[in-house]
Protein backbone atom coordinates (compact mmCIF):
# COMPACT_ATOMS: atom_id res chain seq x y z
CA UNK A 1 0.00 0.00 0.00
CA UNK A 2 1.15 3.66 -0.64
CA UNK A 3 0.95 5.75 2.43
CA UNK A 4 1.30 9.45 2.53
CA UNK A 5 3.57 10.76 5.53
CA UNK A 6 0.70 11.18 7.89
CA UNK A 7 0.68 7.31 7.70
CA UNK A 8 -2.91 7.60 5.98
CA UNK A 9 -3.43 5.64 2.64
CA UNK A 10 -2.82 6.97 -0.41
CA UNK A 11 -4.65 5.58 -3.15
CA UNK A 12 -8.15 3.94 -1.49
CA UNK A 13 -10.95 1.92 -3.51
CA UNK A 14 -14.44 3.70 -3.72
CA UNK A 15 -17.27 2.40 -6.41
CA UNK A 16 -15.53 4.83 -8.83
CA UNK A 17 -12.47 2.82 -9.07
CA UNK A 18 -8.82 3.36 -7.39
CA UNK A 19 -8.77 6.81 -6.17
CA UNK A 20 -6.35 9.40 -4.71
CA UNK A 21 -7.72 9.30 -1.14
CA UNK A 22 -9.51 12.47 0.17
CA UNK A 23 -10.14 13.78 -3.82
CA UNK A 24 -12.80 12.43 -6.25
CA UNK A 25 -9.90 12.37 -8.53
CA UNK A 26 -8.83 8.52 -9.93
CA UNK A 27 -5.86 7.30 -10.87
CA UNK A 28 -7.42 7.00 -14.29
CA UNK A 29 -7.94 10.42 -14.45
CA UNK A 30 -3.96 10.96 -13.70
CA UNK A 31 -3.43 7.90 -16.52
CA UNK A 32 -5.55 10.03 -19.13
CA UNK A 33 -2.99 13.21 -18.98
CA UNK A 34 -0.28 11.35 -18.79
CA UNK A 35 -0.71 9.22 -21.79
CA UNK A 36 -1.44 12.73 -23.38
CA UNK A 37 2.02 13.28 -22.76
CA UNK A 38 1.30 16.04 -19.41
CA UNK A 39 4.33 16.42 -17.36
CA UNK A 40 4.06 15.77 -13.68
CA UNK A 41 4.03 18.90 -12.90
CA UNK A 42 1.25 20.34 -14.87
CA UNK A 43 -1.39 17.35 -13.79
CA UNK A 44 -0.80 18.42 -10.43
CA UNK A 45 -1.12 22.09 -10.85
CA UNK A 46 -4.25 21.20 -12.63
CA UNK A 47 -6.07 18.58 -10.94
CA UNK A 48 -5.06 20.18 -8.31
CA UNK A 49 -2.78 17.82 -6.51
CA UNK A 50 -0.36 18.35 -3.63
CA UNK A 51 3.30 16.68 -4.35
CA UNK A 52 3.27 14.53 -1.97
CA UNK A 53 -0.37 12.97 -3.75
CA UNK A 54 0.98 12.56 -6.91
CA UNK A 55 4.08 11.31 -6.08
CA UNK A 56 2.04 8.77 -4.51
CA UNK A 57 0.04 8.01 -7.24
CA UNK A 58 3.11 7.54 -9.89
CA UNK A 59 4.61 5.59 -7.30
CA UNK A 60 1.63 3.38 -7.08
CA UNK A 61 0.71 2.86 -10.65
CA UNK A 62 4.67 2.10 -11.42
CA UNK A 63 4.60 -0.69 -8.51
CA UNK A 64 1.27 -2.71 -9.83
CA UNK A 65 1.28 -1.54 -13.28
CA UNK A 66 -0.55 -4.47 -14.83
CA UNK A 67 -3.28 -3.90 -12.24
CA UNK A 68 -3.73 -0.53 -13.12
CA UNK A 69 -3.21 -0.76 -17.00
CA UNK A 70 -6.01 -3.36 -16.79
CA UNK A 71 -8.70 -1.39 -15.07
CA UNK A 72 -7.86 1.54 -16.98
CA UNK A 73 -8.57 -0.10 -19.96
CA UNK A 74 -11.83 -1.41 -18.91
CA UNK A 75 -12.98 2.72 -17.53
CA UNK A 76 -11.67 3.50 -21.47
CA UNK A 77 -13.69 0.55 -22.92
CA UNK A 78 -17.03 1.49 -20.78
CA UNK A 79 -16.66 5.17 -21.20
CA UNK A 80 -16.78 4.16 -25.20
CA UNK A 81 -19.81 2.07 -24.66
CA UNK A 82 -21.75 5.14 -22.87
CA UNK A 83 -20.84 7.47 -25.64
CA UNK A 84 -22.11 4.98 -27.93
CA UNK A 85 -24.99 4.65 -26.19
CA UNK A 86 -26.44 7.79 -25.87
CA UNK A 87 -25.09 8.70 -29.65
CA UNK A 88 -27.34 6.10 -30.65
CA UNK A 89 -29.90 7.94 -28.59
CA UNK A 90 -29.92 11.05 -30.44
Amino acid sequence: MTTLSNGKAAIIRTERGLTIAGTRITLYDVMDYLKEGWSPKLIRDWLPLTEEQLDAVLSYMESHRDEVEAEYQIVLQTAQEIQEYWEEKN
